[in-house]
């Protein structure tokens, strides 16, 4: 049987089309269609300044423009031989990873929602929304941020974000605890996620397949340690990895 999924089917979220072919309930085999977030952004930005490219990046993923805002940033910088104060890579890197916690969040959420857990989606959004709060407070934005420049940033820290900061992040490492009990080790989770669809390493490596997703097959490979740019280098931390089994 071949079954079509998406665009416009509920868990596509509209973004992608699936061919399905199934063997009764196994999948045998998938045919991606691609194409429909596709809005010329490398086009438009031909006839743009550097600085004038940077808003266009926060809408190549409007959920992590931060860290869209630094990787375009970065790489302009590194071909003008630019190099901007610690301070301001410092920054950079606060924001980038706190966007990186809102990201998560919303695509763990989403993803419990849609296999039927709705409580851990309320819960990730109400933390995700801390979040964006300091966002606000430091350039005005929730979403779209235009926040990194060549250069810089467009606003410093304001009074009170540090704080704040780390008023966050005392309230949040025990949040970690109760989703794990809410999603990660929900058995009606697991029993619907854990062992299915697993990409092997060697698999993923050929397909070029980079960051959670890779790490989830069990490479140990995060750029920000294995080749780390900005400060990164001056951070120590664990890479998380996986294989797709029961607990990981």
């Amino acid at each position: 049987m071949v079954l079509n999924i998406g665009p416009q089917h509920p868990s596509t979220h509209g973004v992608l089309r699936l061919k399905v072919k199934t063997d009764g309930e196994i999948i045998s085999e998938i045919t991606p269609v691609i194409g429909y977030l596709h809005r010329c952004f490398e086009k438009h930005c031909e006839n743009m300044t550097y600085d004038q490219v940077i808003p266009y990046t926060d809408r190549c993923d409007y959920l992590a423009a931060m860290a869209n805002n630094f990787g375009y940033v970065v790489a302009v910088e590194e071909l003008m031989e630019l190099k901007v104060p610690e301070k301001v890579e410092y920054i950079r890197v606060i924001m980038a990873e706190f966007q990186r916690i809102a990201s998560h969040l919303l695509a763990l959420g989403v993803y419990g929602l849609d296999i039927g857990a709705f409580t851990p989606f309320l819960f990730m959004l109400r933390d995700r929304e801390r979040i964006l709060d300091m966002f606000e407070m430091t350039c005005g934005a929730r979403l779209l941020y235009n926040y990194m420049w060549v250069g810089g940033v467009s606003h410093d820290l304001p009074k009170g974000f540090v704080e704040t900061a780390f008023q966050f992040l005392d309230y949040f490492e025990p949040q970690i605890d109760e989703y794990n009990k809410l999603l990660t080790h929900n058995k009606i989770f697991v029993e619907r996620t854990a062992d299915i669809g697993v990409l092997p390493a060697d698999v993923a490596i050929s397909y070029g397949v980079s960051g959670p997703n890779l790490r989830a097959s069990g490479v140990e490979w995060d750029l920000r340690r294995n080749a780390p740019y900005s400060i990164y280098d001056k951070f120590e931390f664990d890479v998380c990895i996986g294989d797709g089994a029961k607990g990981t």
